[in-house]
């Protein structure tokens, strides 16, 4: 189980990395959703499978689906925006299939083992996960939905068309 943590860990890692370093901002979201994925099947590992599950509905899911929101308001430059034909060469996914590929192969290898392999602790279920949140950690967790709420307030504000703007001088 150390192994499969250590290659889960190491996925994380390396997509976090492309996600930084990654220029064309619809690949970075590609490698956020793997590097997202690895971090919940990171959790049901560690015995935590309603965070894990948590960790894909509303992050992988729900926040992702607001970043896509974001990119195409921010509306790239023509010369990022590539042709259909060009986004649908098996090349453009073969960066982030890979991860994707091993961690698909870890959950499967993880979920046909049987409890035997993997023993695991005391499951941490919805009431001892909502006491740690919103106990000790209350603080980090709404600094987070802050730091969320403005990127998505200046992304709007950047994305405005002109025709919307205050005029220069303006104090609105």
């Amino acid at each position: 189980m150390n192994v499969l943590f250590y290659i889960a860990a190491a996925v994380a890692v390396i997509c976090t990395i492309m996600v930084i370093t990654n220029y064309n901002a619809v690949h970075a979201l590609l490698y956020l959703i793997v590097s997202l994925l690895s971090v919940a099947l990171i959790f049901f590992l560690l015995g935590a499978p309603f965070a894990a599950a948590l960790e894909v509905i509303v992050y992988a899911g729900a926040i992702m689906v607001l970043f896509v929101f974001v990119v195409m308001m921010l509306n790239p430059e023509s010369q990022t925006i590539r042709s259909p034909k060009q986004l649908l060469h098996p090349w453009m996914w073969f960066g982030p299939a890979v991860p994707a590929a091993i961690l698909l192969g870890e959950l499967i290898y993880v979920l046909t083992a049987g409890s035997s392999t993997f023993p695991v602790n005391a499951g941490v279920g919805p009431h001892a996960l909502s006491r740690t949140l919103f106990g000790p950690y209350v603080l980090g967790v709404e600094l987070a939905s802050i730091l969320l709420m403005t990127g998505l307030v200046g992304a709007y504000h950047l994305a405005r068309p002109e025709a919307f703007r205050a005029p220069e001088g303006d104090d609105r």
